[in-house]
């Protein structure tokens, strides 16, 4: 695997760990468990996730996340207490992408994949706020459906086909960045609508 390949799967793994950090580790984990995915050498940080444990602790969250996820403000409790865990895990999986011989290279994909995976959570929370704002319950089970089935898929070609992961990062990044546009103008414009309300009165 080449570096581009690494940057890829390291980039990618953090910014789908944002949104569904439980997800990837269960994924990967039964990939490697079951050797659907066998790890190059440079992916070989990764193997502990094939344990019983890792892969129980990680099935776990993940139901749980499944459904808290699909419930309006439940999913906001729960991205609020991920705001402190899902960057970790993001920076902690994309570290074990990385050859551990080279301690400034670690050093920078810790950085990175924290930053990453803090961007797509962030994302992902401000969106969510701003919908449950609205009085319809719907969308909120529909955006949850979409990010589940756009984790299932970026998972898929990450894990399986390295050589496309760089292509899932950038479209993560630009999806990220638009859904941090979003969710900031709508705050943006109810801000403006509740001054405007107050110098009327």
């Amino acid at each position: 695997m080449g570096p581009v390949e690494i940057i890829g799967v390291a980039s990618s793994l953090s910014l789908l760990a944002g949104w569904r950090l439980y997800a990837c580790v269960l994924a990967t984990g039964l990939a490697m468990h079951f050797g659907i995915l066998t790890p190059p050498v440079h992916l070989s940080g990764l193997a502990g996730l094939a344990s019983w444990w890792v892969i129980g602790a990680a099935g776990l969250g993940f139901v749980a996340e499944f459904f808290a996820d699909k419930i309006a403000w439940v999913d906001s409790i729960w991205d609020a207490v991920h705001t402190f865990i899902r960057p970790v895990g993001g920076a902690l999986l994309a570290l074990a992408v990385v050859d551990p011989g080279s301690t400034s290279l670690a050093v920078m994909t810790l950085l990175l994949g924290g930053s990453a995976a803090l961007a797509s959570h962030g994302a992902k929370a401000g969106g969510r706020a701003v919908l449950n704002a609205s009085p319809e319950p719907v969308s909120n089970v529909i955006a949850s459906t979409v990010e589940d089935g756009v984790t299932s898929g970026g998972l898929y070609v990450v894990l399986a086909h390295p050589a496309l992961a760089l292509g899932v990062a950038g479209v993560m990044l630009v999806f990220v960045g638009w859904l941090l546009w979003w969710g900031w103008s709508r705050v943006g414009g109810a801000w403006k609508r509740w001054n405007d309300w107050g110098d009327r009165l």
